[in-house]
């Protein structure tokens, strides 16, 4: 939410500087998120003044330019070049001296340099209208009236107005303070103790006349709609609003539209109750019905689509249909539009879960719905109504000659609640001087009904919807005291539970912190993602957790894959030119077995791109097979896995070719490429290698008893080289396998040292150079013995496996 210094300044008078309001909002809860300039030209025509042309000739070296001298007021006579066809000597105009930055209407800005120009210099520019970002013409130079100071800085001239905006984080418990007057309200009570400032309420037309109006008004849903006030107005004239007011919305981010929808959007802005606009000529028999429709009517909304209705929307509709989807969206056939004559001001207090509900069912989100669901104040919708009013009966030439209408049947009842001060005192942790709690409480709009016996029976305005029980009422009064206020104990204490062992949370940072070293770098990504990618990505058990109520189509599953957002995040760097990437990501996936929802945890690696850049001492190398289980096995290691105990298997995966690590008969961790048209789907067009790994039953893994580590060996190590020729199909794993299990004593290590595979050896074969490192841990291994195991491996490789060994 935006939040404009100048607006502000209307309601409340505070002396302090933005910085210092910025950090007085922050501690109440309105947490200021970005403090930024804002002027209603960009750039605020800085290093632009006005000046006086003394004399105008042609360049000699250019029939079309003009060499011009320029009194811009500051002492010195500036020669400047100029293509403008109607420059002429006498002219006082804009000039843009060296230094200043452009923002023209069109194409880029710039920045105005001395220069030389077909051989002649230029010190400026002087200006068209559209090159300072005015208007459109570029057909000369701004002409100026002859009485013009020379040397003004044009931001004056123009009357460029600047302003400071506060970007508010607001919280869904501050529905109160969407709104200018909820900011300052903030500010006066955090300000009055020094201060004693007031808050000014904006000016509200006063209607004298007891003329019934043209449209009445038939609440028939009561519990949707508690109050409607609503005012008839004619004699319209729609069109462009004021600068003031243009300026007001600009700074706050809204695209000014036509003085009516502006004012409506305006007063929402200031006062915190939104408004609609009906065009009156529009609205069928003259009378406003609120109320449902049925299930199915099709409505069609201000954006041009037909939405469908689910019979629950509370609607505002006259003798034909509906008009707007209360308190959300407008409709197309009865909105305010150029040959609006009259029209029918709403201002209305619906509730706020009917609101919500019918947002979330068509998905859409606006300004009004924001304020809606969150509640509004059932006592602001007259004064605001009135406030639109008097701003259309001055902006656009409304005549208030009708009575507004008001349906109130039953007014909502402030909350009462009872403080006890022992409590108040409990609960913030000190002592709060009980007048500065009566102050704090009553500068914030609410009022002491009693007080006896260290207790205070407050009385609570509607507009403070979240404050409903006593611990709101010791968050009020702390959050305006101030958090920092509190003194902090001299002793602390505190009970420490035993941890889990191994700590997952060691765990976790270990990991990261290897991967890091690694290279790689970490994200955090949205659980909620698209249901399109169940499709492509499918759960790898159960069905995928959709969202009941989903902001959006986008976000309206829970991913039943962290390869999903992985590959979203991929795609993102990609579009931005980062082409080598090394991510990792801790999080968990989702998925539904029968009525059960689960979660599981992962720990995710990516790689794409380039492993090793090309440099003038190495060649470049792409990410491979071999660079993901490399760090795959490494991280496995590191974290405390015996890797030896880990079984090989392929993964039965749609999205690519997969292996599995088998921890006994559980998968441990997930590891290979991702399929190509998987990744085309991601528009990613080069190599994806993907790995993951189950988090919990890692962390059953662990090694968590002393860490033995032998000492070197006695005896030597022999080894023995085979040269072999077998089948495609045969596995270097199914080798090293059998080695293990035909030798197992003496055999430690296995290494495939050479791979060939071509017309030589025939269709269908390759040829492997292995190496087999032979030890015995309580003797010398002696020739004999050595040849002897070799036999034995070299015929269990032929009958098992039906390799051809190569014998010189």
């Amino acid at each position: 939410m935006k939040i404009s210094g100048n607006w502000l300044k209307q309601f409340i008078d505070y002396k302090c500087t933005p910085e210092e309001l910025s950090a007085l909002l922050t501690g109440c809860g309105l947490e200021v998120e970005q403090l930024e300039s804002w002027q209603s030209l960009q750039g605020g025509l800085a290093g632009i003044v006005t000046g006086k042309v003394l004399t105008c000739e042609t360049h000699p070296n250019a029939d079309r330019l003009k060499i011009t001298t320029v009194d811009v007021g500051d002492g010195t006579i500036r020669q400047i070049v100029c293509g403008a066809p109607n420059v002429a000597a006498g002219q006082k105009v804009i000039v843009a001296l060296p230094g200043a930055m452009m923002y023209p209407i069109s194409g880029e800005s710039f920045e105005i340099k001395k220069s030389k120009i077909r051989g002649e210099v230029s010190d400026g520019m002087i200006c068209a209208e559209d090159e300072i970002g005015l208007g459109t013409s570029h057909a000369g130079v701004m002409v100026l009236p002859e009485d013009t100071k020379v040397g003004m800085p044009a931001a004056d001239f123009f009357k460029v107005e600047t302003d400071i905006v506060y970007e508010i984080g607001l919280t869904p418990n501050r529905a109160d303070a969407a709104s200018h007057l909820g900011v300052a309200r903030d500010i006066k009570a955090l300000l009055s103790a020094k201060e004693g400032v007031e808050i000014k309420m904006p000016e509200v037309a006063e209607v004298q006349s007891a003329k019934e109006s043209p449209v009445k008004v038939l609440v028939e849903d009561t519990y949707g709609c508690q109050r409607y006030s609503g005012i008839y107005i004619d004699n319209i004239t729609i069109g462009e609003s004021p600068d003031w007011l243009r300026n007001r919305l600009r700074s706050i981010g809204i695209r000014p539209i036509t003085n009516v929808v502006d004012i409506t959007n305006y007063v929402m802005h200031e006062l915190g109750q939104p408004l609609h606009a009906f065009d009156a000529d529009k609205i069928a028999g003259k009378t406003i019905l609120v109320k449902t429709l049925s299930t199915g009517t099709t409505f069609k909304t201000l954006d041009g689509a037909h939405r469908k209705l689910a019979g629950h929307e509370l609607m505002i509709a006259d003798a034909k249909g509906g008009l707007c989807i209360a308190g959300v969206f407008g409709g197309i056939e009865s909105g305010v539009s150029e040959t609006t004559k009259s029209i029918f001001l709403e201002s209305a207090y619906f509730n706020p879960v009917r609101v919500r509900k019918a947002a979330r069912q068509h998905g859409l989100h606006t300004d009004s719905s924001f304020r809606f669901e969150r509640g509004t104040d059932p006592e602001m919708t007259m004064t605001a109504l009135m406030r639109a009013a008097k701003l259309i009966a001055e902006i656009a030439g409304g005549k208030l000659e009708y009575a507004p209408q008001d349906f109130y049947p039953k007014a909502i009842v402030p909350v009462t609640i009872e403080l006890s001060l022992q409590y108040l005192e409990e609960i913030i942790g000190m002592a709060i001087p009980v007048a500065e709690v009566k102050r704090i409480i009553v500068s914030l709009g609410m009022k002491i009904v009693s007080e006896s016996k260290g207790l205070l029976l407050i009385e609570v305005p509607a507009f403070k919807v979240d404050v409903t029980r006593p611990a709101d009422l010791a968050e009020e009064v702390l959050r305006i005291y101030g958090y920092n206020a509190i003194e902090l104990p001299k002793k602390l204490s505190f009970s420490q539970a035993p941890a889990d062992k191994p700590d997952p949370w060691v765990v976790e940072n270990r990991v990261g912190a290897f991967l890091a070293a690694r290279g790689f770098n970490e994200i955090l990504a949205n659980s909620l993602t698209s249901s399109s990618f169940s499709e492509i990505i499918p759960a790898s058990s159960g069905e995928v957790v959709r969202v009941l109520n989903p902001l959006s189509s986008d976000l309206s599953v829970l991913r039943q894959s962290m390869l999903i957002t992985g590959l979203q995040t991929i795609a993102y760097n990609l579009n931005r030119q980062q082409k080598n990437l090394r991510f990792f990501e801790n999080g968990f996936a989702y998925h539904k077995n029968g009525a059960r929802y689960e979660e599981q945890r992962y720990i995710s690696l990516l790689l794409t791109g380039q492993d090793q850049e090309a440099s003038w001492n190495v060649k470049p190398a792409p990410f491979s097979f071999f660079s993901l289980k490399s760090v795959l096995t490494d991280l496995l290691a590191y974290a405390g896995v015996n890797i030896q105990k880990l079984k090989l298997a392929d993964a039965e995966n749609l999205t690519g070719n997969f292996y599995h690590y088998l921890a006994g008969n559980k998968k441990l961790a997930l590891f290979g490429k991702v399929d190509r048209k998987v990744v085309k789907q991601f528009d990613i067009s080069q190599e994806v290698w993907y790995a993951e790994i189950n988090f919990d039953l890692l962390l059953k893994q662990l090694t968590t008893g002393m860490i033995t580590i032998p000492p070197p060996p006695r005896f030597p190590e022999v080894r023995r080289d085979l040269s072999m020729v077998l089948d495609q199909q045969v596995r270097y794993q199914d080798i090293e396998k059998l080695a293990f299990t035909t030798i197992p004593d003496l055999l430690k290590e296995v290494n495939l040292f050479d791979v060939y595979e071509g017309d030589k050896i025939g269709a269908g074969k390759k040829s492997y150079a292995m190496s087999f490192l032979l030890r015995d841990e309580e003797q010398t291994l002696q020739e004999q013995r050595i040849d002897k195991v070799m036999e034995k491996l070299m015929k269990q490789l032929e009958e098992r496996l039906g390799v051809s060994i190569r014998k010189r």
